[in-house]
């Protein structure tokens, strides 16, 4: 049984859920920082408003768009290629990094529910690149990896 499909698939689900979330929890901090109407070190509470409400629509669109790469994978069976696999070692990428920091500011909890998301989508590209390379090793001329004429072993003798 293969899990390629469906580890797609669930970094897909996955992904889409934290673009909502992401961009739902910083406008919902921007719309708490606007009411308080509180600065921060002379900042402007307008500009933090502003500039959270901007963090949170960049980092929803990012999180969909490797979503949208995840589930690219998951319909057509295919390993990412190009900006997509890109995409998704970047996300992997954020994911560790906020796992990290998710340690110390928020707990064990948010620390493995970041570690479980990477390991989901490192889990995605290391089945795709096994099939992959499975395929590469295999040429139609008979030959294998290193060029040589593929012949099977010798049969044992019995002394």
């Amino acid at each position: 049984m293969t899990v390629r499909r469906p580890v797609a698939w669930a970094v897909a689900v996955v992904l889409f859920a934290e673009a909502v979330g992401v961009a739902a929890l910083n406008w919902l901090l921007a719309t708490v920082v606007d009411r308080q109407d509180m600065s921060l070190a002379g900042l402007d509470p307008d500009v933090m408003s502003l500039s959270s409400k901007i963090g949170g629509v960049v980092f929803g669109l990012y999180f969909a768009l490797c979503g949208l790469v995840a589930l690219l994978v998951a319909v057509r069976d295919r390993s990412p290629a190009g900006l997509g696999r890109v995409l998704l070692i970047s996300v992997a990428v954020v994911h560790g990094l906020l796992g990290a920091f998710s340690w110390g500011l928020v707990g064990r909890h948010a620390f493995l529910a970041m570690i479980l998301v990477l390991g989901l989508v490192v889990l995605l590209l290391m089945t795709y690149d096994a099939r992959d390379g499975a395929a590469a090793g295999r040429t139609g001329d008979g030959e294998g990896d290193d060029g040589s004429p593929v012949t099977p072993p010798p049969a044992p003798t019995a002394p």
